[in-house]
């Protein structure tokens, strides 16, 4: 039987907050999937890992990698921006704001504002410096460049969803290249300090870009053997996308979809969990209740529902069959299953 799969990264609540979350959540088509189901689980993840619970089932589920571990997305990420790897490893590369305080800390790249004019004006800048390095920088888009670095194969990165809201420090590349990974780095962080984009910005009352995070290391091989349909995800998880369904609906899943919906995402992350409350609204709204219809009408087969933290990944399956169970009770007390870590 087919099954379509929709992954909502961070709709599972943290393990203390939960119970009065969960209490003050309205939430029925939500509950009647999680309640009424042929299969439910809890997948523990380590929340220290370099990349998220949903970014490491993605790269798998997408055939980008067999690792528990890892989201090598950089070449298919390059490939879903027109932008073709040819050869080599490559990695994705972020402009940045990195806050100083009490240790490093990265501002949310989503909330940058940087421009297309500006990202190319800093891309400009810094590309000499790659060059010198025999690295192959190519721009992307404001938010996303691409770079060649064969002889950095080995750096283990971190995804910036996964090293947000703390110190930056363990989050940093290590391996063999990662003295000359800092060595660059500390380059382009000099130019751009005294860029003068970055003294316009802060007179807009914007934050500088003063550095940047590199992630998703791959080789030029290899690409997705699916391609999801996403919904307010960040931009390279959109580029891995079916181009025509980068805002889809439950309306345009088929048998045999997967699909991110990331309204949670930001939210979750930042522990706001009044906007966490009102986005997981929102998908009751304009996901859950849609999807439970179309179960219940048999327009999809079978239903699998990826909910996740840090912490890991709660999988639930339902059928229009599951949906007459009509003696388990629905509830959205299913979400607290083991999220203990």
């Amino acid at each position: 039987m087919a099954s379509t799969t929709v992954v909502i990264p961070f709709a599972l609540p943290p393990a203390p907050m939960a119970p009065d979350l969960i209490r003050a959540m309205q939430a029925p088509a939500l509950a009647a999937l999680l309640s009424r189901h042929g299969s439910h689980g809890f997948h523990a993840f380590e929340a220290d890992s370099r990349v998220l619970p949903h970014e490491a089932w993605l790269a798998h589920a997408l055939g980008l990698t067999a690792a528990p571990l890892d989201a090598p997305v950089a070449a298919a990420v390059m490939a879903g921006t027109g932008v073709a790897p040819g050869t080599g490893h490559w990695f994705l590369v972020h402009p940045i704001s990195i806050q100083v305080g009490n240790h490093l800390q990265m501002g949310d790249p989503a909330q940058l504002r940087l421009e297309e004019d500006e990202s190319r004006t800093l891309f400009d800048a810094v590309l000499p410096l790659f060059d010198g390095d025999g690295h192959q920088l190519v721009y992307g888009d404001a938010r996303t460049w691409f770079l060649r670095a064969d002889a950095w194969q080995g750096l283990d990165t971190a995804s910036p969803d996964a090293a947000s809201g703390g110190n930056l420090h363990p989050w940093m590349p290590t391996g063999d290249a990662a003295r000359a990974f800092r060595r660059l780095q500390n380059e382009v962080q000099m130019l751009w300090f005294a860029h003068p984009l970055n003294a316009t910005r802060e007179a807009r009352g914007l934050a500088p870009v003063n550095s940047f995070w590199l992630w998703g290391g791959a080789g030029a091989a290899m690409q997705a053997k699916v391609q999801p349909a996403t919904a307010d995800v960040p931009h390279w998880l959109a580029a891995l996308a079916d181009p025509a369904r980068r805002a889809a609906t439950p309306a345009q899943l088929r048998n045999g979809d997967i699909a991110v919906a990331g309204h949670a995402l930001a939210a979750g992350l930042a522990e706001d969990w009044s906007t966490w409350l009102g986005r997981m609204q929102q998908l009751e709204d304009e996901w859950f209740a849609p999807l439970l219809a179309a179960v219940k009408s048999g327009a999809v087969n079978q239903l699998t529902l990826v909910l996740s933290n840090r912490h890991g990944w709660l999988e639930t399956r339902t059928t229009k069959l599951a949906q007459y169970q009509f003696w388990r009770t629905n509830t959205l007390k299913n979400l607290l299953t083991e999220l203990t870590p």
